[in-house]
């Protein structure tokens, strides 16, 4: 069995204990949170863990072999250190670390000890995400052209990062997950409306080698609730809409076809390909239920089968470089050769 210690028992914090205390082959040993009354409140829900304020308690804990950390941003890299150096395996709610730096430093320090580090990139695990990169891997859609995504709502504004750490690294880990390329570049503009606040607006564009171009809308002022993602191929496209009751996911048989006139060497005709739209059969597991099964099952066996610390390190690097974009007003910032090419 695998002991599993929570640190921080607030939003996200009372998902992990309950998954992990409902996942086979693992158990909740121990929560730890600065507020005692969220604590009150996972030991009464959960009588037969051990609550502590103290961290270095729980991480010293003998009965807990996996730390998963859903605290702020800034408080990562040094609770995934402490916790790697006691030798436990790391789940890291996202984004993995605020720099590249520390975040290539907790991978370097699981390797040199044989420890699995894992990043919570959840929406990875949903049944729309995996159908969706089956289609794109499949051949599905055809050639894929673009990427688009909105990802607005009415807050929540946080303190130690800007929206695009907040919601668009949403959308860079299912592009991780599911494109078969990683961009090469990329452009972001975005703007703050909250004195001595982060950027509360932005716009991302991302460039590929390939002819494809990805686009994320991400927003803390809408009036409105969006999630919605499309992918335009050449042979289909695809609208997935995370607030759907039913029909999360889409695929439209619509799309142009480019022919040539042989009369006439340069004038080209364009048609329009209308057919039908289906909604495919979804696997309706909860996310971080099957996240935590691979979880423990990576621990297990040794390898690793879920979001690793590699994947993180990937999308910090992609939100490090639309900051730096960001910061000149949109300039257009070039990935590390490495990244681009993973």
């Amino acid at each position: 069995m695998i002991g599993v210690g929570v640190v921080g028992y607030g939003y996200w914090g009372p998902n992990l204990v309950r998954n992990f205390a409902e996942t086979p082959g693992a158990y909740v040993a121990s929560v730890s949170d600065l507020n005692t009354q969220r604590l009150e409140l996972a030991m009464a829900r959960y009588p037969s863990i051990q609550a502590t304020t103290d961290v270095a308690e729980l991480i010293r804990n003998p009965r807990v072999d996996l730390v998963a950390i859903s605290t702020p941003v800034s408080t990562h890299f040094d609770l995934a250190m402490r916790a790697l150096r006691a030798g436990k395996h790391v789940l890291v709610e996202k984004p993995l670390t605020r720099s590249s730096e520390d975040g290539l430093r907790l991978i370097e320090e699981a390797d040199r000890r044989r420890l699995q580090l894992f990043v919570d990139h959840t929406f990875v695990y949903t049944g729309s995400v995996r159908k969706l990169r089956e289609l794109v891997r499949t051949g599905e859609l055809g050639q894929l052209y673009y990427y688009d995504s909105t990802r607005v709502n009415l807050g929540l504004f946080q303190h130690d990062v800007d929206v695009i750490w907040d919601l668009a690294v949403h959308d860079l880990a299912i592009m991780y997950y599911v494109l078969p390329m990683w961009p090469v570049a990329v452009s972001t503009t975005g703007i703050c409306h909250v004195p001595g606040g982060m950027e509360n607006i932005a716009y991302l564009t991302m460039f590929f080698q390939e002819n494809m171009i990805a686009h994320v809308n991400v927003n803390w002022l809408s009036p409105v609730k969006v999630r919605r993602t499309m992918i335009g191929g050449s042979q289909k496209m695809a609208v997935y809409d995370d607030l759907e009751v039913t029909e999360k996911l889409k695929v439209y048989d619509k799309g142009i076809t480019v022919k040539s006139n042989p009369e006439t060497l340069y004038k080209m005709l364009v048609g329009y390909r209308t057919g039908d739209m289906w909604a495919p059969q979804l696997d309706t597991t909860e996310a971080l239920a099957l996240e935590t099964r691979q979880i423990v099952k990576s621990i297990e066996t040794g390898v690793c089968l879920a979001t690793d610390g590699r994947t993180g390190l990937h999308v910090v690097r992609l939100l490090e470089a639309a900051t730096q974009s960001m910061r000149h007003r949109g300039y257009i910032t070039e990935l590390q050769t490495e990244m681009a090419a993973a």
